[in-house]
């Protein structure tokens, strides 16, 4: 499932976010090359710190480490060391199975 239109307004409100000087940096976990163009204003002409978070299994596109300030490439362990214990500590509380 995806959401329609959530690239459009992740590109929207960084540019004007950006522009307003409403942050320092921003951590976008992406891959998508399509938000390149708004990365490199908000880096660039900004000079706002933009790091890439590619959750992509063959790491961050080329695309946007080369407008992106700093990239991580986010491993599956990476979310496993994420997780709550089994169940959360002091609740009833179960992580669903297939996590």
């Amino acid at each position: 499932m995806e959401e329609k239109g959530s690239d459009v307004n992740l590109a929207c409100h960084l540019v004007n976010d950006a522009w307003k000087n409403l942050f320092d940096a921003a951590i976008v976990i992406s891959n998508d090359t399509d938000l390149a163009e708004p990365i490199r204003l908000a880096a660039q002409e900004r000079k706002k710190r933009i790091i890439i978070a590619s959750p992509n299994k063959f790491g961050v596109s080329p695309a946007l480490k080369s407008v992106a300030t700093n990239h991580r490439h986010l491993r599956l362990t990476h979310f496993r060391r994420a997780l709550f214990d089994d169940p959360v500590a002091g609740t009833s509380i179960r992580k669903p199975p297939s996590w």
